[in-house]
C-alpha cells in the first residue's frame, strides 16, 4: 500500500523540481515584466544594454530613472559574444537599448535592426561621431569600435545616451541634462589627469604591446605607438608567425613591457614573453589592463573613470 503514496510523492517533488527549474530559467524575465507593476520602480525606464562600460554610461546619465540590465558583464569579449534567448528576451522587454555599434558587437546586429523595427528605441552610442574622428586599422577599412578608450569620443557617447532618454522622458530632461554636464566635467578631470600622469613616461618609452588592438584610441590621443598580435577583432586566433614576428621587434628595441587583457585569455601574451625571452631579452608581463569590458560592479574598476584610471597607473609603473 506504500508504493503508490511513494509514487505519488515522487510526482509531487518533481512537479516541483519543474517549477523551480521553469522559475530559474525566466527569473530575469520575470524580473524585467515586474519592474512596471512595481512600487518606487513603476515609472523607470527599462534600460539593455550590451557592454558593461555603456552600462556605466547610462546608469550615470540615468541616475534614478533607468533600470539598466547589461548583457556583458566584467571579462566578457564582445566581439565573440553571442546573444543567447534569455538575452534576446531582455533586449525586447526594452524601453530603450544602447549599444556600441561599429560592429563591436558583430553577431548581434540583425537583433538590434529586428527589434528597432518593432518600435523599440535601439541606438549606437557612437553613432553621433564624426567619421573623421574616427580610426582604421591598417589593412581594414572598418572603423575601430574601441571609442571608449578616448574621452573625448565617449564624451559625445554620453550625449547620445542624454539625447536618447531626453527624447524617451521629456518629462525629466533637466534632469538628464544635469547629469550629463556632471558627468561630462568628471571625464574632462580624467583626461587632464590623464595627460598629467603621462608626461613622467618618456616619450620613446611609450610602447603598448597588448594581445589584440583594442588601444588605437588611447595610442593616438596619449602618444603611444601600439603594437598587437591580433587586430582589433579576436574572432581568429594569433598564429605563430605574428606572435614570432612581434618578438623580433619587440627584442630588437628593448621594449620593457608587454600588458594583459582582462577580456582576452593570457596565453597569447605568455608566449610572446617567451619568445622574447628566448632572443634574450628580458622582457616582463607589466599588468593586466581592461579592454572590451570594465571591471566588476560596485569595485573602483567597476567604473569607466576607475578602470581608465587603473590602466593608466599600471602603464605608467611598467614602463616608466
Amino acid at each position: 500500500m506504500k508504493k503508490p503514496i511513494l509514487t505519488a510523492s515522487i510526482a509531487v517533488v518533481a512537479i516541483i523540481i519543474g517549477i523551480s527549474v521553469i522559475f530559474v530559467e525566466n527569473n530575469n524575465d520575470v524580473k524585467i515584466n515586474d519592474l512596471k507593476n512595481s512600487d518606487g520602480i513603476s515609472e523607470k525606464i527599462i534600460v539593455t544594454t550590451t557592454t558593461n562600460v555603456i552600462t556605466d554610461l547610462v546608469e550615470n546619465i540615468g541616475g534614478d530613472h533607468v533600470f539598466v540590465t547589461g548583457l556583458m558583464g566584467p571579462g566578457v569579449d564582445p566581439h565573440l559574444y553571442r546573444p543567447s534567448a534569455g538575452d534576446v528576451k531582455k533586449l525586447q522587454n526594452a524601453d530603450i537599448i544602447f549599444y556600441n555599434g561599429l560592429d563591436l558587437e558583430g553577431k548581434m546586429g540583425d537583433i538590434f535592426v529586428k527589434i528597432g523595427k518593432e518600435g523599440t528605441s535601439v541606438l549606437a552610442v557612437s553613432e553621433n561621431i564624426p567619421s573623421e574622428s574616427l580610426l582604421t586599422l591598417e589593412n581594414d577599412g572598418n572603423f575601430d569600435p574601441h571609442i571608449w578608450w578616448d574621452v573625448k569620443l565617449w564624451s559625445e557617447a554620453a550625449k547620445v545616451v542624454a539625447s536618447g532618454l531626453k527624447e524617451y522622458d521629456p518629462e525629466n530632461s533637466e534632469k538628464y541634462e544635469k547629469n550629463l554636464s556632471e558627468y561630462l566635467n568628471q571625464l574632462e578631470i580624467l583626461d587632464s589627469n590623464n595627460l598629467n600622469k603621462i608626461n613622467s613616461i618618456p616619450q620613446e618609452q611609450r610602447v603598448l604591446v597588448t594581445a589584440h588592438d583594442a588601444f588605437q584610441y588611447f595610442g593616438h590621443t596619449y602618444g603611444f605607438e601600439e603594437l598587437s598580435i591580433q587586430g582589433w577583432s579576436t574572432d581568429s586566433e594569433a598564429g605563430i608567425k605574428e606572435i614570432q614576428n612581434l618578438a623580433d621587434e619587440i627584442s630588437k628595441r628593448k621594449i620593457k613591457a608587454l600588458f594583459v587583457e582582462t577580456s582576452i585569455s593570457p596565453a597569447t601574451i605568455e608566449a610572446l614573453e617567451a619568445a622574447v625571452q628566448d632572443r634574450g631579452h628580458d622582457v616582463v608581463i607589466g599588468g593586466e589592463l581592461f579592454s572590451d569590458a570594465i571591471g566588476e560592479k560596485g569595485t573602483v574598476e567597476g567604473t569607466y573613470v576607475g578602470a581608465f584610471t587603473h590602466n593608466i597607473d599600471t602603464i605608467i609603473e611598467a614602463l616608466k
